[in-house]
């Protein structure tokens, strides 16, 4: 990255900051923001500015920003609290989002046939998780049913941590069958690689996580630090679980992951507020989120649009749509949730973040050929409509819900209405 490119940047940060608000009113959001803005700024054909996708600044600060959004994601579960109202985000996470891996990694395959299979599960398992910064205006409704926003909530900080396995294991394979140089030994062998740098990852999120979570609890509980200390000290764990994981040939996300779930369980509650001990880490991701959504725009945008075609187009819809709400349904039957209920929390599952760092790790590990940058441009398209059409239909659709929610409970006549569910 330039420093023109880090100085336009900055400026950006800036001037969002200032009309944030005045634009959420406008159902626009800051990832459409600077999509738009990396697009028209930095694209290869007519951008004022240089940027390139195989420059390693970009994949060092997508990997940096999804990292610590992961850790700060699991770190924000309270394990008590979500006990009491388990039962919607534990559907959605243990049924939901397999069946949605599943059904976009058929339709890829069905779709482009040239792909291999451990490619195909890669695009399925690259845009299962969801990103709930993309209809913060439904999170954030307070008219909306707590549940279903918890539910949401819930279900988009912990699924792109359990999908990042799945992900892992399908680009490591996918690189031996398509013959990359990276990985000569063929599928198998790097199938076994993956399954290795995952145990790393997991046992040095494990250690980081709980011990330090032990060493703040110590220290707060001993005065040696106050609340700003502590939220350095958690930034340190979130940077660190990811580094050292790398170091040791591991894989970063999964321990930055598991690292926000041990130090949440590991802190002493008494001793150290854990939401606010998290908020330097969360606030750090989420400027850098917006960096990286810059670069979405600037680096594989143009990739999708390159290779634009109907195939293309067809799968992103059918991502959006079926491939989403399909699972999200069977996973819901039972609850006594109402169709309408259904449809809103399965079209609320919007792309974003972790799929734009999945897609940059394919085009790093993955050799260009035609097949790679088709499936590449396939997950930057329908990160790009979800962010438009999810963005824009947060507000509105979520006003929309609360409307027919309150007409349907007026026309009730009996004692519990179908909404008393869902309350």
């Amino acid at each position: 990255m330039t420093e023109a490119t880090f100085a336009v940047l900055a400026l950006l940060v800036l001037v969002w900051a200032v009309t944030s608000d005045l634009l959420a009113r406008l159902n626009i959001t800051g990832p459409l923001v600077f999509t738009v803005a990396g697009y028209v700024l930095g694209n290869p054909d007519s951008g004022l500015l240089t940027v390139d996708v195989e420059t390693p600044s970009i994949h060092l600060i997508a990997e940096l920003t999804l990292a610590l959004l992961l850790f700060s994601d699991a770190a924000r579960v309270n394990v008590s609290r979500l006990k009491r109202d388990i039962r919607l985000p534990g559907r959605l996470l243990a049924f939901g989002l397999p069946l949605s891996v599943i059904l976009g990694a058929l339709l890829a395959a069905w779709l482009f046939a040239d792909a291999t299979w451990a490619l195909a599960g890669f695009v399925g398992a690259a845009l299962a998780p969801t990103d709930a910064a993309l209809s913060a205006q439904v999170i954030n409704d307070r008219r909306i049913p707590m549940r279903l926003r918890r539910a949401l909530n819930v279900e988009s900080g912990l699924n792109d941590g359990i999908v990042t396995p799945v992900v892992t294991f399908t680009l490591a394979v996918a690189a031996g069958q398509l013959g990359s140089a990276a990985h000569d030994g063929g599928g198998d062998d790097s199938g076994g690689g993956a399954l290795l740098e995952l145990a790393v990852g997991l046992v040095v999120g494990l250690v980081i996580g709980t011990a330090s979570a032990w060493l703040l609890s110590v220290g707060s509980r001993r005065h040696w630090m106050g609340t700003d200390a502590s939220q350095l000290g958690t930034l340190a764990a979130a940077l660190s679980s990811f580094a050292l994981a790398v170091a040791f040939s591991g894989n970063g996300f999964i321990a930055a992951f598991v690292a926000g779930i041990a130090f949440r369980a590991a802190l002493d509650q008494d001793a150290v507020d854990a939401d606010a001990a998290v908020e330097l880490p969360e606030l750090l991701g989420e400027v850098l989120a917006l960096a990286a959504w810059f670069l979405f725009g600037a680096t594989l945008v143009p990739i999708a649009l390159h290779n634009f075609g109907i195939t293309v187009v067809a799968y992103a819809v059918l991502s959006l749509t079926a491939v989403r709400m399909v699972p999200v349904a069977l996973s819901l039957l039972g609850t006594g949730l109402d169709r309408t209920t259904v449809l809103f929390v399965g079209w609320f599952g919007p792309r974003g973040l972790a799929s734009v760092v999945f897609a940059l790790l394919a085009v790093e590990q993955l050799p260009t050929i035609p097949v790679v940058e088709r499936a590449v441009a396939v997950v930057a398209l329908t990160v790009f409509l979800s962010v438009v059409l999810h963005g824009v239909t947060a507000g509105p659709l979520g006003r929309r819900y609360v409307h027919l929610e309150q007409a349907e409970d007026t026309q009730d006549a009996g004692p519990r209405s179908r909404r008393a569910v869902v309350e």
